[in-house]
């Protein structure tokens, strides 16, 4: 895939069943909370849990403090590490061993 472009499609499909293992690398301290994943927003000086959550059976997630949302987890990893939707996408796969 480093060769040409990435096909976003591909990649979530890639990505089944490594949801909560990319979830958990992205944001280790969080907890499950119903079908939701509950974190602090390391993007800002978040300090009690319950604004930053991620849907567990869509990956949709939000900030509700901030209006900050995102349709999947490869928009979740850009926001969190500050890098572009592309670069979080391969960044995703080379985590998985698929460069």
């Amino acid at each position: 895939m480093a060769s040409r472009k990435i096909d976003f499609q591909e990649v979530k499909a890639f990505m089944r069943g490594y949801e909560g293992a990319i979830l958990y690398r992205l944001l280790p301290h969080g907890k499950k909370q119903g079908h939701e994943y509950v974190s602090l927003n390391p993007t800002r000086h978040d300090h009690s849990l319950g604004s930053f959550r991620i849907n567990l059976n869509t990956y949709k997630w939000a900030d509700f403090a901030t209006g900050d949302r995102g349709g999947d987890l490869i928009s979740l990893w850009a926001y969190v590490r500050g890098v572009t939707n592309l670069q979080a996408a391969k960044d995703i796969l080379a985590l998985l061993g698929r460069h």
